[in-house]
């Protein structure tokens, strides 16, 4: 899949640059997208697309999905869903635009892989009205036997991604095909992408950078910050807990160049996918150095691409554990460490739902310009009882986000409409899965 991504070789793309003198990630004034382009509906099955990966028939190919303790690495297969989404954008967009991909709306594990087998890729565009954006739904299965369907229990995850379509000129998004709902199982999948379209929509205007804290977050905001003043004052015997970290103590930082093997198929961006797996792994690191333990990965929350990495230029990626929850009852770990209700003792042996924020930027080999590139953010569960407080205003905001998404997500699994991910919310396991 990661290799379908690609189509000209880097040496030949890099000349004909050089010869044509034209920068192609820069942006012009001449449309280069058809104007009397085909925008007819196009049927949901029109961009399917499959592809199986033989994990259990190729040694060699099973070496670049596997980890240090023979566990499947998750940051590759991130890699190869985000290349699946271009496939089947395409499928439904043609070739005469540029289709990038700008959020990864949830990546969730269903069932985690108990041995090591054949994985079966698929997905669609399921949801698209015509406007640059589409959103394409994906799960990740044991792959069938010849001529059977996959089963419930061997979805191994399943996620959604936005993509939107560009001039490849103007870098301006461009109308794209509808699409067209025919069978009940079609209407509601379109359903479900519409529902989506509208909540990110509503939620971009209740944002904190719109709107204030509400008046509950405001109320554990300042108990968090008495309780840090009864820490340091020296006439109160209350100290700091051992298991409760100041959020400035989790971050983790990385740099590093971005070489053309992890292009684009337009030649001169960074795919997508390279930027999951990247903060991915920054993200798990960053929890294991939190909680002194191996985490759990339990899902991809709501993700935003913002400004493309052009190949050459710098990353930067910044890990913070933004907010820490206690499985005992789902409540908030706030009560607990900012001393909400007094008195009461932690529990131990729970373990903790960790979340770790990803906030990314690029910048030039000369370090003339900077640029945001997304922010992801993603959820491990960890085996240990522990928390994080945070102390400036700013860290306070990246707490109340992180918080606002822990809820959006177990009033989901409430709902029911998160399927697959209660079991996996809390953190069991039987000690034989495959997967990080």
């Amino acid at each position: 899949l990661t290799e379908m991504r690609v189509r000209t070789p880097w040496i030949e793309a890099l000349r004909k640059k050089e010869e044509e003198g034209i920068d192609p990630t820069q942006r012009s004034n001449t449309p280069a997208t058809p104007s009397d382009r085909d925008l007819a509906p196009k049927r949901m099955s029109d961009s399917y697309h499959r592809v199986v990966i033989p994990l259990a028939q190729d040694p060699w190919l099973l070496d670049n999905y596997l980890n240090a303790n023979g566990q499947m690495r998750l940051g590759t297969i991130f890699m190869d869903l985000d290349a699946l989404s271009g496939v089947i954008a395409y499928n439904h967009t043609g070739e005469s635009v540029t289709t990038v991909t700008a959020a990864v709306d949830r990546i969730t594990i269903n069932h985690p892989l108990k041995e090591i087998c054949d994985l079966e890729l698929s997905g669609q565009v399921t949801f698209a009205t015509g406007r640059s954006s589409m959103e394409i739904s994906i799960q990740v299965a044991k792959a069938p036997e010849r001529g059977a369907s996959v089963q419930k229990e061997d979805v191994l995850m399943t996620c959604a991604f936005t993509m939107v379509s560009l001039d490849p000129n103007t870098k301006k998004p461009v109308a794209i095909c509808p699409v067209k709902v025919e069978t009940d199982e079609e209407k509601r999948l379109f359903a479900a992408g519409e529902k989506n379209y509208n909540i990110k929509k509503a939620r971009a205007k209740t944002g904190l950078r719109k709107q204030t804290p509400n008046d509950e977050e405001s109320d554990l905001i300042h108990a968090m910050w008495l309780r840090q003043l009864d820490y340091h004052d020296p006439n109160n015997p209350l100290r700091k807990p051992p298991h409760t970290h100041y959020m400035s103590s989790t971050t983790l930082s990385s740099s590093q160049i971005m070489q053309p093997q992890y292009r684009n198929r337009h030649n001169f961006m960074i795919f997508g996918g390279y930027l999951l797996k990247t903060s991915f792994e920054l993200a798990f690191c960053c929890a294991a150095a939190f909680s002194h333990s191996r985490p759990t990965f339990l899902s991809l929350d709501p993700s935003t691409f913002e400004n493309p990495v052009p190949v050459g230029s710098v990353l930067y990626l910044k890990a913070t554990v933004a907010y820490t929850e206690s499985a005992v009852d789902g409540a908030s770990d706030a009560h607990q460490s900012a001393g909400v209700e007094n008195g009461e003792e932690r529990t131990e042996g729970s373990g903790t739902r960790v979340q770790i924020r990803i906030d990314s930027k690029v910048r030039d080999i000369e370090h003339g310009s900077t640029k945001p590139t997304g922010q992801f953010n993603y959820t491990f569960w960890v085996d240990r009882d522990i928390s994080v407080m945070p102390q400036t205003y700013e860290e306070f905001m990246v707490w109340v986000d992180a918080r606002r998404r822990a809820e959006r997500v177990r009033g989901s699994i409430d709902g029911g409409r998160v399927e697959g991910v209660g079991d996996g919310m809390k953190g069991k396991d039987d000690g034989r899965r495959i997967t990080e």
